[in-house]
């Protein structure tokens, strides 16, 4: 299933695999450790912004579609799920910790760990699956969907927010909006 991709366009696989590329490349950044604890520290919110992005459109349309076409893996898009929340929960965590700690360094290395295994399992099982059970049709139907809700997700983390359809799809736009807000307010970048 190699493919090369250059846009947020396409179908659900290729966004989905474009985005682990852009995150690996952030990750990469990072841990080539160029730049003060300033750079890091806006590194790293550049990262979750793209993290919770990702996620969000995953949670709306990824694991629903897996669950529908591949009801064997039901058990595996909760393992899925569990694991979104953990990482939500380490990103707001980095949130209180201060880029000159070593704790932020270790604790974001560690998350960025946690997060390639998880992408590499997602490449290996769930997209291989997915693009096999679905016409080419329903995954371009799902990545315009997931262009639409990456461009309205929330960018910064809220790990009690539910993660499931259709309370996530509800409330994912409105706390988009103030996470968009927040982030103009204080000159984060997006």
């Amino acid at each position: 299933m190699p493919r090369e991709l250059v846009t947020n366009e396409g179908d659900l696989i290729d966004i989905v695999d474009n985005d682990h590329r852009t995150l690996e490349r952030a990750f990469e950044e990072y841990e080539g450790g160029s730049g003060d604890s300033r750079n890091r520290r806006d590194l790293v919110e550049y990262i979750t912004a793209e993290m919770i992005r990702h996620m969000v459109a995953e949670e709306e349309y990824l694991y629903p579609a897996v669950r529908e076409k591949l009801d064997e893996l039901r058990s595996t898009t909760e393992r899925e799920l569990s694991e979104h929340a953990r990482f939500e929960r380490e990103l707001k965590a980095l949130e209180g910790i201060t880029s000159e700690q070593e704790e932020f360094d270790r604790r974001t290395r560690a998350l960025f760990r946690g997060f390639r295994e998880h992408m590499r399992g997602e490449e290996r099982e769930l997209l291989p699956r997915l693009y096999s059970a679905c016409s080419a049709r329903q995954l371009l139907a799902l990545g315009s969907k997931i262009t639409m809700v990456r461009s309205v997700a929330p960018t910064r983390p809220h790990p009690a927010a539910p993660s499931h359809p259709p309370a996530n799809m509800l409330l994912d736009p409105g706390m988009g909006l103030v996470d968009r807000v927040r982030d103009a307010l204080f000159g984060r970048q997006r």
